[in-house]
């Protein structure tokens, strides 16, 4: 009886662990979590700079291993420049809706009625960043930190004058960078992306190269300085041999940065639930190989507005090219889809959702038109045919070069398509507004810090810019008394505000005097050290450039001033000018105090 007892009590063990066992060994069922989002956009990178679109003079294995391994579009467009592309990225709508019409001044900003992707993703969940170049406003509430991400790290005006080290912003707070700038965004993004590791996370990361000015670490230039370059293609007479070098050497940069992301992915073992985008903002800087393509940036022919655009979701999306035309409008809703949120947006979307292509589903022909508009050029295409702007038919799938205008075809094309153009131009370009006032607010309450550079100032008497264009610029030359700078503004809040100008000054300037007035309030302060900077990071300019430099701006705090509500222009001038010259101004920073 003892003996049978303890058969059976190893029995009911045996039975027991093997159901252990047996459970420890089922997977676990998968929770349909929500896929992170790495949205990469570059600047002024065209269609033909990656080696996997046929370019054998630029080394781009990252990217064109996302591309073999994904999806890629053949026939991807953008605007022919940078604010109008990011406002339809953001929006899924046509830029010309949300107001974009200029790259500065104010003609950049998005209209605050408009919905970004941002948002929409912080409402489903999302930890939401930006890193890099913003260029659809600059104060808030146009700024990205209240356009729906929690986290932004970069510039928020058009092109920079600097790469290495350079003045930036985060979270609206004026910060100095780490080294060069591409390394320097991809810190910050990889730092986030490992910190949020377990939320879903979307990340922005808006590189601002290859745009000028040409600056090239050594690293990077030394394997381009010397290199072969093709010299037969359609505009080598135009071509700048060093800057398309400097050109390619910072898209090989680009790609070794794409390549830490995917490596800190796979570590962190996210690469099965997050989708890497990539896409440049326009077609390529300088006249250099693009396939062929008639025009580059700045133009609504096929080089200036086709852009490579790559998508890559490990174990979901399996490699295919596209050939089906996609626009920039597509995005919002593409991945909307894919994330499983409900695409229901305030303001109807103009794009569509590009999920079934990237599943390589058949989709019906749907003889679908795509737009392109920059200073009221009007460009338009369909899967066969283009009408540029100046009314010229071509065949694109014989002729992608846009080489030879069809001069005998059925009139009925050409007249289809020249009305398609006028109902666009009375149905959304109507809707842009070119002559509205700019206005840059300030104190709006959500935000501590409001940054008003020289781009957004107006210089009176004997002042000038530092350069034609304004991004980036600084203003010099200030030499008497009666000149002034003032910033057309408007105070959102009434109240105190800490007042702080970037500067740079010869030994001379000082003793001089700063006065900063609204109205009859004012703050004045003295000049009490000198910051005679020479330009910046110069020697690793590669090619000539036509941007205002940088130079090592220092703060100079201007002391306390009360801003009353309402439209009032703020007013800099130099009651006393010690030597033969005023200092040079770079930024005024404005912030409120609680």
């Amino acid at each position: 009886m003892k003996k049978s007892s303890t058969i059976h009590f190893f029995q009911v063990i045996l039975i027991g662990f093997g159901l252990l066992l047996f459970q420890s060994c089922q997977q676990p069922e998968k929770v349909d979590s929500p896929p992170n989002i790495i949205f990469i956009l570059s600047d002024d990178q065209g269609w033909g700079d990656l080696g996997v679109n046929g370019n054998p003079y630029v080394n781009t294995p990252n990217i064109d291993q996302l591309a073999s391994n994904g999806v890629q579009f053949s026939r991807f467009y953008v605007s022919p420049v940078c604010s109008p592309t990011r406002a339809e990225l953001l929006t899924g709508r046509f830029h010309p809706r949300g107001g974009v019409y200029s790259t500065s001044e104010g003609g950049e900003r998005l209209d605050l009625d408009e919905t970004t992707f941002a948002e929409i993703f912080q409402a489903n969940g999302y930890k939401t960043s930006a890193f890099g170049k913003w260029h659809n406003g600059s104060q808030p509430p146009f700024h990205p930190n209240n356009r729906g991400f929690e986290e932004y790290y970069g510039f928020a005006s058009g092109h920079w004058g600097n790469y290495f080290s350079p003045m930036l912003e985060h979270n609206g707070e004026v910060v100095q960078g780490n080294g060069f700038i591409i390394d320097d965004l991809t810190d910050h993004a990889i730092d986030y992306i490992t910190k949020n590791q377990e939320n879903p996370f979307l990340v922005y990361l808006a590189l601002n190269t290859p745009h000028s000015p040409m600056q090239v670490p050594d690293i990077w230039w030394e394997k381009y300085e010397n290199s072969a370059i093709d010299t037969t293609h359609r505009y080598h007479d135009k071509e700048l041999i060093d800057k398309t070098r400097a050109a390619y050497a910072l898209c090989e940069n680009i790609d070794w940065n794409i390549g830490r992301i995917v490596k800190t992915l796979d570590s962190l073992q996210l690469q099965e639930n997050t989708i890497i985008i990539y896409l440049s903002d326009n077609g390529p800087n300088g006249w250099r190989w693009n396939e062929g393509l008639k025009g580059i940036k700045g133009s609504t022919d096929e080089g200036g507005v086709r852009s490579p655009l790559i998508l890559f979701w490990k174990d979901h999306f399996k490699p295919l090219v596209v050939d089906q035309l996609a626009s920039a409008i597509d995005i919002l809703p593409s991945l909307m889809e894919l994330a499983k949120i409900e695409i229901k947006t305030e303001k109807p979307l103009d794009g569509i959702s590009l999920k079934p292509f990237l599943f390589g589903e058949e989709i019906p022909d749907t003889n679908r038109v795509v737009y392109s508009h920059w200073n009221r050029n009007v460009s338009l295409r369909n899967q066969k045919y283009m009408l540029d702007q100046n009314n010229e038919l071509y065949d694109l799938e014989s002729d992608p070069g846009q080489n030879h205008p069809i001069t005998a075809t059925n009139d009925s094309i050409l007249a289809e398509m020249m009305q398609l153009k006028t109902n666009w131009t009375q149905s959304v370009l109507s809707e842009l507004d070119r002559d509205r006032e700019e206005i840059f607010p300030v104190g709006f309450k959500e935000s501590k810090f409001t940054l008003l550079p020289a781009r957004d100032g107006i210089p009176h008497g004997s002042i000038k810019r530092s350069s034609i264009h304004p991004n980036s610029s600084f203003f010099t030359n200030w030499t008497s008394t009666q000149d002034s700078v003032t910033w057309d503004t408007e105070i959102l809040t009434s109240g105190e505000y800490k007042a702080t100008v970037y500067y740079a000054g010869k030994e001379s300037s000082v003793g001089s005097t700063l006065l900063l007035k609204q109205g009859e309030n004012e703050v004045m302060t003295s000049v009490n050290e000198a910051n005679d900077s020479d330009f910046v990071a110069a020697e690793f300019d590669r090619s000539p450039r036509s941007e205002s430099y940088e130079k090592d701006y220092k703060p100079l705090e201007i002391g306390t001033i009360h801003l009353d509500k309402g439209r009032h222009p703020l007013v800099m001038k130099a009651p006393d000018i010690k030597g033969s010259e005023f200092i040079e101004v770079r930024l005024l920073v404005l912030e409120r105090i609680d």
